[in-house]
């Protein structure tokens, strides 16, 4: 039998939300053993003063098995 856990972590980006996605996996998989999966709980933009955006930023609920 398999135990899990899950982890939240906000991953950010300027060029976007897939990419966000990309790098926060990426990382979670450096320090997590076992990642299995992940899902987008939320997204965000933060804009400039003349409503540009400048970063996509994502959070994420990142699944990892623990051993046994």
């Amino acid at each position: 039998m398999s135990v899990a856990r899950v982890t939240e972590i906000i991953a950010s980006s300027s060029q976007g939300f897939e990419d966000a996605v990309e790098k926060g996996v990426q990382r979670a998989n450096k320090t997590l053993k076992n990642v299995r999966g992940a899902w987008v709980e939320g997204q965000k933009v933060i804009c400039d003063g003349n409503g540009a955006i400048t970063e996509f930023r994502v959070t994420l609920k990142v699944t990892f098995v623990l051993d046994d």
